[in-house]
């Protein structure tokens, strides 16, 4: 399991962390506290395993009572999980845009949104934000498995030092950012040039400072650009088949 994130309420995809529990491994590519909040409680109720950076093993310690099973990992790490093969490259996050959240906080009036919730939310993020540093450390994961290779991003952005897999069988692409998110997202798969491409981060997990991301624009540019490469939007509990 990579990134398990119960969104807030009113969130566009609800779901709890009870269904988590099945899995017995987490892998994290950052320390931001929407990837790592409800770690905890997994690795107290399901005892899971972390594996995550340095600065996020950081963080996880303060709210566990015994340290938890966390192993450490850095770019070029590689191990083996039963017939799965994982390895760590170094990833990049997006600058954090203030200015943006504030935008989107101040249009909270949507469908679905109840002032009072906006609100706690709000109060949450402000509060739980700073205690959860990304401190540069943000990771993308490899994976080889049952023959495929899938290449997963914590956030919409690439180091430009790193070789990372071309054309993997599977990129999980961050769709989430700035404006000029389309622009992001196709100057990453043109890099990279991955087979199939399955969106993440797109819903609107924490209102009001987070949004629906339009992934109909991204999916038109790709029938331009690179008609060849399959474009999939997940459904919140559907399997998804490639």
């Amino acid at each position: 399991m990579f990134d398990p994130f119960v969104e807030l309420a009113g969130g566009s995809n609800p779901n709890r962390v009870e269904d988590f529990f099945s899995d017995s491994d987490v892998c994290i590519t950052h320390g931001h506290v929407d990837h790592l909040f409800f770690v905890p409680e997994l690795v107290e109720q399901a005892d899971a395993t972390v594996h995550c950076t340095r600065s996020a093993a950081g963080t996880l310690e303060k709210y566990l009572q015994d340290g938890g099973n966390l192993v450490l990992v850095a770019p070029g790490d590689s191990w083996r999980m039963g017939r799965m093969k994982i390895t760590v490259h170094r990833g990049k996050h997006l600058p954090f845009s203030l200015r943006l959240a504030g935008e989107r906080a101040l249009r909270w009036k949507r469908p679905g949104r109840h002032p009072l919730i906006c609100l706690r939310n709000l109060l949450f993020l402000a509060w739980m934000h700073p205690g959860f540093p990304e401190k540069g450390e943000t990771v993308a994961y490899e994976i080889d498995a049952e023959g495929k290779r899938i290449l997963l991003l914590g956030s919409m952005a690439l180091d430009g030092k790193t070789a990372y897999p071309d054309q993997a069988d599977l990129l999980i692409l961050p769709f989430q950012g700035g404006r000029d998110a389309v622009e992001r997202a196709c100057d990453i798969i043109g890099r990279l040039r991955p087979k199939n491409i399955l969106l993440s981060h797109f819903d609107d997990a924490f209102p009001p400072v987070s949004a629906e991301m339009d992934t109909k624009q991204l999916r038109a540019r790709m029938k331009e650009q690179y008609p060849g490469i399959r474009v999939v939007r997940p459904r919140a509990g559907k399997p998804v088949h490639f």
